[in-house]
């Protein structure tokens, strides 16, 4: 599994609410229910409190960390240590300064075993984790040769329906005929000759997916948000960005020539609160009005697991006529009845999103991205969108792997199969965080969620945890600052359909081990 990610912080548990609304999608008019099964509370209205001696001991880790990596800077220059900082050459600058990658040098190689392990083989239930070795001449682990490879429960992809383990029988059939068919990469752009039959059946499929006009697809999940948001938000315009958005949509922001603010994660009283100021107080210096301003938020947040509090929000948005930016990358095809993502699961009409994005990276199997609008943002995007106009086109086997999987989470293929697995992601999801809750770990997010982070806290742990883990079988994605806060470093699983109730049975009775082991069960005990 791919090891890291971006920052984080807060979630935990659910509640029980229901509302009922009219929704038309397709044609036809049904009542949309909220579907939320939480236990605890309503989505992002508590968090776990770190206790004081994680909270000490994580700082006082950092800082013996950092005195050392300093006083081995100072002196390892002259025993020719590898990770000392290097000179340049004589009249030739650094690229990088020895203050810049003191992290890196100093307290990511330490721990570099847990991250960025590499793997073969398809990303399903069970995976096989490439051994690695270290050099006599670098810092870096490399891959051993020949190579070895150990067998690991997979708890770190996002292979939330399982299309990589029942491949051969669901989508892989409809691939090997486009594969036949079609080229694997078109070697163009898509606004020059890279828009194939697929690539325009495949739009039309989500838009009619989503119950909006028009869809664009990209080649690149993350470029999605990265090449969009510059396109819609110019000069003038005020984007208004959840505290713990994704990175593409941070990049996204800083890209665009305007203004951003911030709210409190999940937060709809926050939100109104910056709204309210930016609207009264205008553009900076001028006072005028803002031009468009945009609320930007995620259906699940990806380092917490967090369930976007997506109603409320709504209603914001549209008290004070500011446009939503909905990044469902991690809820389309994983969350509602049948795989619509956070609108079905929260109630919310899909005509109250101005602009949906996704990614087919998590729930289809496939790569890429897409943004589902009304057909004039579409059309626009079409011919002013750098992700449209200059990154080559989505490969056209890709297109069909999600075409499948769309079909068959709608149910147009292989029968009952789509519900099944949609059944099985949440029986999955809930019942493996009941379990590290009943154990005394720290989780963040909510029920329903497939994405389960456990506190970690101590820098230390991050690598006893995986380690541990990789010994019983586990392949586990650890987490730690920058990519989260200095004190709330993580494990962040991700379950599955493909995963076997007895998978996660023996998965929950060795992280019952590792937990006692490493003290981490914070919720029965301040010192774990």
């Amino acid at each position: 599994p791919a090891f890291g990610s971006r920052g984080s912080t807060r979630g935990a548990g659910g509640g029980t609410t229901m509302a009922t609304q009219t929704v038309t999608m397709n044609g036809k008019t049904a009542p949309l229910e909220d579907q939320r099964s939480h236990e605890k509370h309503e989505p992002g209205t508590n968090g776990v409190p770190i206790t004081w001696f994680a909270a000490y001991s994580t700082y006082v880790g950092y800082a013996i960390l950092i005195f050392l990596g300093r006083f081995r800077d100072l002196v390892g220059g002259f025993f020719n240590e590898r990770a000392a900082p290097q000179k340049p050459p004589k009249g030739i600058a650094p690229l990088v300064f020895s203050s810049e990658n003191f992290y890196t040098r100093r307290l990511y190689y330490r721990v570099q075993e847990a991250f960025n392990r590499p793997v073969k083989g398809p990303p399903g239930a069970h995976i096989d984790v490439v051994h690695r070795e270290a050099h006599a001449d670098d810092c870096i682990l490399h891959v051993k040769s020949p190579m070895e490879t150990t067998r690991c429960l997979n708890l770190g992809s996002y292979n939330y329906l399982g299309f990589a383990d029942d491949w051969k029988d669901t989508c892989g059939g409809d691939v090997l005929e486009a594969l036949e068919k079609w080229p694997v990469g078109l070697a163009s752009a898509r606004m020059d000759m890279g828009t194939t039959a697929l690539h325009t059946e495949l739009e039309a499929l989500v838009a009619k997916f989503l119950g909006k006009e028009d869809c664009l697809v990209y080649n690149m999940g993350f470029a999605t948000n990265a090449t969009t948001i510059p396109a819609l938000a110019g000069a003038g315009d005020l984007i208004i960005s959840d505290a713990l958005n994704h990175t593409s949509i941070v990049n996204g922001a800083r890209s665009s020539a305007a203004k951003t603010r911030v709210f409190a994660h999940n937060c709809e009283k926050s939100l109104e609160k910056v709204l309210r100021e930016a609207i009264s107080m205008g553009q900076p210096r001028t006072r005028r009005p803002w031009n468009k301003i945009f609320v930007a938020v995620e259906g699940i947040y990806s380092m917490e697991g967090e369930i976007c509090n997506l109603k409320a929000i709504v209603e914001v948005c549209k008290k004070y006529k500011a446009y939503l930016y909905l990044d469902e990358a991690h809820s389309i095809g994983a969350m509602g009845k049948t795989g619509r993502g956070i609108t079905e699961y929260c109630g919310v009409d899909t005509k109250d999103v101005n602009i949906m994005m996704g990614t087919f990276t998590k729930s289809f199997g496939g790569m890429g991205g897409y943004i589902a609008a009304d057909k004039s943002v579409i059309d626009y995007l079409r011919i002013s969108c750098s992700g449209s106009m200059y990154h080559n086109a989505m490969s056209p086997v890709v297109c069909q792997q999600v075409i499948t999987a769309f079909q068959i989470i709608m149910g147009d293929k292989c029968g009952k199969v789509g519900k099944e697995k949609l059944d099985d992601l949440r029986n999955n999801s809930n019942y493996f965080r009941r379990e590290l809750e009943k154990m005394g770990l720290h989780t963040y997010g909510d029920y329903d969620s497939p994405i389960i982070p456990v506190l970690l806290y101590n820098p230390t742990k991050i690598l006893a945890f995986s380690r541990e883990c990789y010994k019983r079988g586990l392949a586990v994605v650890v987490v730690g600052f920058p990519a989260t806060s200095v004190v709330l470093s993580r494990s962040r699983f991700c379950v599955s359909a493909g995963h076997t109730r007895a998978d996660l049975e023996a998965a929950v009775k060795d992280i019952a081990e590792i937990a006692k082991m490493l003290k981490l069960r914070y919720a029965k005990s301040s010192f774990g």
